[in-house]
C-alpha cells in the first residue's frame, strides 16, 4: 500500500514539473490602448504579439518588454 501511495505521489510530481516547464509567455500589445503586457495564454485577435514571440519564463518576457521598441515608445 505504501508503494502505491509513493508511486502516485511521484507520478503527480512528475506531471506537475512537466506542465510547469511547458509554460509559454507572450508579449502582447493591445490595439486600442497601445499598452504591452505579458500573458501566459495564446494571444487573441484583439492583441498583437510583439518581441521574439514565445518566452520560456515570465521574467524573460518582462525583461524583453523593457527593450522592445513598440513597448517603450510613448
Amino acid at each position: 500500500m505504501k508503494k502505491l501511495i509513493l508511486s502516485g505521489a511521484l507520478a503527480a510530481f512528475a506531471l506537475g514539473t512537466q506542465a510547469a516547464s511547458a509554460a509559454e509567455f507572450y508579449i502582447v500589445r493591445d490595439a486600442t490602448t497601445k499598452k504591452c503586457t505579458v500573458v501566459d495564454t495564446k494571444p487573441t485577435t484583439t492583441t498583437t504579439v510583439v518581441g521574439d514571440g514565445v518566452y520560456k519564463t515570465k521574467t524573460e518576457a518582462e525583461s524583453a518588454v523593457k527593450t522592445t521598441k513598440v513597448c517603450t515608445e510613448q
